[in-house]
């Protein structure tokens, strides 16, 4: 009984960070949820908060913001209402699609090549413990003093080429929104708070 209120507690803390976040000047601040995992990690928490934009993205009401219960499988999003909806949805893929075709969570973690992270799938679908483990799987791809792009590339694919391209071009996008800026130059992401 006290779980689902947790749950509820947890969703209407990510949400209501990202409504405030909205309500910031020109620049957005990522909700708490980000901070935490970013600073746990030792990134930037926008980088990591226009990573899950670009990951699980959701319009509500005019507003683009990252979605808990997003699953990617073999190419097609799928978005829930719940937690417990999210894994009877990503139960069911798991019996038509091999794991390494499914994406999970606000950071789209992927079950087959990811599975050294989680102990059972529907724990990506947690929240902080997917935001946990985006964050751990960026600073892993990023370089002291390395433009974020270009982990931000390798957190997509990390065999680079057009894909990782096309994928920094969108999060860049974001992460200038964010930012409450224009196109960002490569010094200024390198320097990213």
């Amino acid at each position: 009984m006290a779980a689902p209120a947790l749950i509820l507690a947890r969703v209407a803390l990510l949400l209501f960070g990202a409504t405030l976040a909205g309500i910031a000047s020109a620049q957005e601040v990522p909700p708490p949820a980000y901070q935490l995992a970013a600073q746990c990690a030792g990134i930037p928490s926008t980088v990591l908060y226009a990573v899950a934009l670009q990951e699980s993205g959701a319009r509500i009401n005019g507003r683009l913001v990252p979605w808990p219960w997003s699953l990617n499988v073999a190419g097609a999003s799928r978005r829930y209402a719940s937690r417990a909806e999210a894994c009877a949805g990503l139960r069911s893929a798991l019996r038509d699609v091999p794991p390494t075709r499914i994406d999970a969570g606000l950071g789209q973690i992927n079950l087959g090549y990811q599975k050294h992270r989680y102990r059972q799938p529907c724990d990506l679908l947690d929240p902080y413990d997917n935001l946990r483990i985006a964050a751990e799987i960026l600073r892993e791809q990023h370089s002291p003093g390395e433009d974020w792009l270009l982990a931000i590339g390798r957190y997509h694919r990390p065999a680079g080429g057009a894909p990782a391209a096309r994928y920094r071009r969108s999060v860049d996008q974001h992460l200038a929104r964010v930012l409450g800026r224009g196109r960002l130059d490569a010094d200024t992401r390198r320097a990213l708070p």
